[in-house]
């Protein structure tokens, strides 16, 4: 998730779908924030601790910091060695992480009972449409932002970190802040990171909140709309599109280096099936200690997390 973060239209919220993580991180979230919220309301109030503790107690923190761990090595790793793959053959890059996407699309789509009726088809569509557009829009560049848009940007640009098919790397590019927060990261701008992480927690602890409660009680429906949201986010990763800085990526058809293109997006489809059959072995073999995510169970079951 972390290296994903840092590849314009490759959603960290994609990987944790392919690893079958994701009901499990959103719930896991969405408990962290309850409990903070309770904490900032009962103490000041007199009331304790209790209800926060509560809401704790439903949190897998070892998932959690395994997860948080994983992501901040890999995130500062790719910022220095897969960022500057990604500038200098991004046709290539792009292909594997087509590969990756094309592929995974199948989780969602199977885990959500796969037999649509026309308005769940309406929805994805629109959902398509959307990360079409989204992922469509020219990139810009801003070198001295100002702390509050700073703010700003990382509060939308992190709800993108649990969207699947929405990219954070390609929000901060069409904002003009993707060089300006990798610049940081690489130089260890520890106010601008701190501006960032605070922008951050305020966009993450609401938005995660309004997944959860999709993922509870919108189950289907939620996963359709993801569904449609990578579909269309597969326009940032086409491997042929113009690489302009100063334009839109405007897509281009097959034109170059067409087979090892075509091989690299096979090899992204094969890691893709290599992950989700491992991951359907170790749930078949460990069903209670399986990673997986609780997609597949019935709401009554994943409100347990």
């Amino acid at each position: 998730m972390g290296i994903a973060e840092t590849v314009p239209g490759f959603s960290g919220g994609t990987v944790a779908l392919i690893t079958g993580i994701y009901d499990r991180l959103i719930l896991s979230a969405g408990h962290t924030v309850s409990g903070l919220r309770l904490l900032a309301v009962d103490l000041p109030r007199g009331d304790g601790t209790a209800r926060s503790a509560a809401e704790f107690r439903r949190v897998d923190w070892p998932f959690i910091a395994s997860v948080l761990a994983g992501m901040a090595v890999c995130a500062v790793l790719a910022s220095k060695l897969l960022v500057p793959l990604v500038e200098n053959h991004p046709q290539q890059t792009y292909a594997v992480f087509f590969g990756l996407v094309l592929v995974s699309l199948w989780v969602p789509y199977s885990e959500s009972g796969r037999q649509w009726s026309p308005g769940l088809w309406a929805a994805a569509g629109v959902a398509a449409a959307a990360a079409f557009v989204l992922t469509g829009l020219p990139p810009s560049e801003i070198k001295d932002p100002h702390p509050l848009l700073i703010v700003a940007v990382a509060s939308v640009a992190i709800c993108a970190l649990v969207m699947p098919g929405v990219s954070g790397s390609f929000i901060l590019l069409a904002t003009g802040m993707y060089t300006a927060t990798f610049t940081a990261v690489n130089e260890r701008d520890l106010g601008y990171l701190a501006l960032f992480a605070l922008g951050a927690f305020i966009g993450l602890s609401a938005f995660v909140k309004l997944l959860q409660w999709l993922l509870e009680h919108h189950h289907r429906v939620t996963l359709v709309i993801m569904t449609g949201l990578l579909v269309g986010s597969l326009r940032a990763l086409w491997p042929w599109q113009t690489w302009d800085d100063d334009d839109s990526r405007a897509l281009l058809a097959p034109s170059s280096d067409v087979p090892i293109t075509v091989g690299l997006i096979a090899l992204g489809s094969l890691i893709v099936v290599a992950v989700l059959v491992i991951e359907r072995r170790t749930r078949a073999v460990h069903p209670a200690h399986s990673t997986g995510s609780a997609i597949s169970e019935p709401r009554a079951d994943s409100t347990r997390h």
